[in-house]
């Protein structure tokens, strides 16, 4: 897989061009103590490193110059025991496929002189200020040597809006990954509508969870995203990590949590009654966002766009909070000023892949993109209605609902990786009521 995204960049190069990529360092959480490690994504992407401080060199049409050439950290006996055996150049070559591979402490002086024969560099400012100043530091020195015959590239080109297009069609290998993190993902949720009860804790469920997201294979932290965990009001927080309040009966709980495997993202979001059975309120309120979710679901193919998908989400939205009594009046004067956004405040859904919020226009020139095979993107209508909000039913206050799908474009029928979660009521309320103890094995189906 990483060999095929490397050679379908280049395929992008014109002769006489390098491209540089940095990968990513450790971060520090506090004295000894670093972060979890997770690889850059681009990086990741077309390398396949899962190691800190790598760099990246691609070249095109330059005699003498691999056709990519990798950058690790040496193999270092002393330094593997206590941190864990690297790859080495030499495991570059044989395990992830590059051309060349060499020391870090090699770097400067091979890159200076490939530059030096450069026409045009790919390179990302902005991403590592360190090798910023190295790589400008080489063009600088390049300049000065012009007389002497030596000439610095005359065209530096940004590498991440080509890749981001490239990364925006998945592969069928990189599918089969997503489909395995949405499989994880719904056992998860699974698992906490099952063990979910009045007293429960919100971490509670983030644990089972998380520990489902790691038992089933995904790395780093196992999640793609911190969980939201937000029982009752808390469901009106949108980006509510807290995670520490007990939930209560006759409350819903919304959950919204992914796995992440092998790098790529699940993103589901499900709310279920805390004591598994929805009261007619959080029931009529519910299947408005369910039914957002299908027909939105239903338009996410080729011919439309992304903009598409939230209008159409919206249209229903607004028809529910009609017939909810929340608004009164002509549905198409609240879509035009906005009115409903008291209580649907964010898009309908976002990219998804190696990033949870993938990379990707929204927009070219003003227009929406349009949707194409091989596009992966969440779905994920919702309502809130605070628990202070006297401009509502009283019913209805207090009550924050989300549901959300990961959806592939495909040419036809638009294929639901995270079905395997239940979003019906009636399935919903099954799953909850459900006696099911974490598994040892993966029991979601995984969708081919």
């Amino acid at each position: 897989m990483f060999p095929q995204h490397r050679q379908a960049f280049r395929a992008q190069m014109q002769d006489g061009d390098v491209a540089l990529f940095p990968g990513a360092t450790l971060a520090n959480r506090n004295n000894d103590v670093d972060f979890p490690f997770r690889q850059q994504s681009d990086f990741w992407y077309l390398s396949g490193l899962n190691e800190p401080d790598g760099l990246m060199v691609f070249s095109k049409g330059i005699n003498g110059a691999p056709d990519d050439a990798l950058f690790v950290l040496p193999r270092d006996k002393k330094m593997e025991i206590w941190n864990g055996v690297r790859l080495g150049p030499e495991g570059a070559i044989g395990q992830l496929g590059f051309a060349e591979a060499y020391n870090l402490a090699d770097f400067d002086a091979w890159f200076g002189d490939l530059l030096s024969k450069a026409k045009r560099l790919w390179y990302g400012l902005g991403q590592n200020t360190i090798l910023d100043q190295k790589v400008i530091q080489m063009l600088a020195g390049l300049r000065r040597k012009i007389r002497l015959g030596m000439e610095p590239p005359h065209i530096l080109m940004d590498p991440r809006p080509p890749l981001a297009l490239q990364r925006s069609i998945k592969s069928p290998a990189e599918m089969e990954l997503m489909r395995r993190a949405a499989a994880i993902s719904s056992e998860g949720h699974l698992l906490a509508m099952a063990q979910c009860q009045p007293g429960t804790y919100e971490y509670e469920l983030e644990a089972l969870i998380h520990n489902t997201f790691r038992r089933h294979g995904s790395n780093d932290s196992g999640w793609s995203y911190p969980a939201i965990v937000a029982g009752g009001n808390n469901a009106n927080i949108l980006h509510y990590t807290a995670n520490d309040q007990a939930v209560k009966d006759g409350d819903l709980v919304l959950i919204d949590a992914g796995a992440e495997y092998q790098g790529y993202a699940g993103d589901i979001t499900r709310t279920f009654p805390v004591n598994g059975k929805f009261n007619p309120a959080q029931k009529e309120m519910y299947e408005v966002v369910l039914a957002a979710l299908k027909a939105s679901t239903e338009i996410a193919r080729p011919g439309y766009t992304h903009e598409d998908i939230h209008n159409k989400s919206v249209e229903v939205l607004v028809d529910g909070l009609l017939q909810m009594k929340v608004l009164s009046g002509s549905a198409a004067e609240h879509i035009e000023s906005g009115s409903y956004k008291n209580w649907y405040m964010h898009n309908t859904g976002h990219w998804i892949g190696l990033d949870v919020h993938d990379v990707g226009r929204y927009k070219v020139d003003g227009v929406s993109v349009g949707l194409e095979p091989g596009m992966v993107m969440t779905i994920e209508p919702g309502l809130y209605i605070q628990a202070d909000d006297e401009t509502v039913p009283a019913e209805l206050r207090g009550n924050g609902i989300r549901i959300e799908d990961d959806i592939h474009i495909t040419g036809g029928d638009p294929e639901v990786l995270t079905a395997a979660a239940p979003k019906e009521v009636a399935d919903v309320e099954a799953a909850c009521q459900a006696e099911r103890i974490a598994p040892p094995t993966l029991e979601t189906p995984i969708a081919s």
